[in-house]
């Protein structure tokens, strides 16, 4: 008789990665030139990707929530930029800094498996990369967000990722989670001065 301990204790584990969201990086590039940034003071836009008008600012509104718990002055970007500006990125930055922002974060959900919830699944370009990221467990919710940090003063990009999130609750529950492991990345890679 075979024994099936190790099944049990893979789906017990199983169920405890379900039982809430994690945030892990596939991959990061932070510019080899810039050391430590501390954001106290700083005016940065935050710009949710989304076809979406309401996920957008509820993307964006979480995004400034998050930088401004980190000590930066966060601002939601459609509270500065107009529907038409937003696709002209010189007409983008330009009014930006117009604003005083001093950086830029983007945050855009960029691929999930193809159970995914309908809340996400309309978060991804043309859902051209939801085959590609089809895990061999389709039990959980995979959503993959790259998140993109700007600065309009150096005029340069400081900071790149790709995450995975299992299981985020929520389009919020979601920013902040990307939100908070981004921080903490940035961080540990010297990228961001701790608060």
């Amino acid at each position: 008789m075979r024994r099936r301990y190790p099944a049990l204790l893979l789906g017990a584990a199983l169920l405890c990665l379900g039982a809430c969201a994690t945030t892990t990086f596939t991959s990061t590039w932070k510019a080899p030139d810039v050391q430590g940034i501390n954001p106290a003071g700083k005016t940065v836009a935050a710009v949710f990707v989304s076809r979406d008008e309401s996920k957008r600012r509820a993307g964006e509104d979480a995004v400034a929530a998050a930088l401004t718990a980190r000590g930066a002055h966060g601002v939601p970007a459609y509270t500065l930029l107009s529907n038409e500006r937003r696709g002209d990125a010189e007409a983008a930055r330009a009014r930006l800094k117009e604003a005083g922002a001093n950086g830029i974060v983007v945050m855009r959900v960029v691929g999930m498996p193809l159970d995914a919830p309908a809340s996400y699944s309309d978060q991804v370009p043309g859902n051209k990369d939801r085959a590609a990221v089809v895990e061999a467990q389709q039990s959980y919710t995979l959503v993959l967000v790259e998140t993109l940090v700007y600065s309009l003063d150096r005029d340069k990009l400081l900071w790149t990722s790709t995450s995975r999130t299992t299981e985020p609750k929520d389009l919020d529950s979601l920013v902040k989670e990307v939100a908070n492991a981004t921080a903490k990345e940035m961080v540990k890679q010297g990228l961001l001065v701790r608060q």
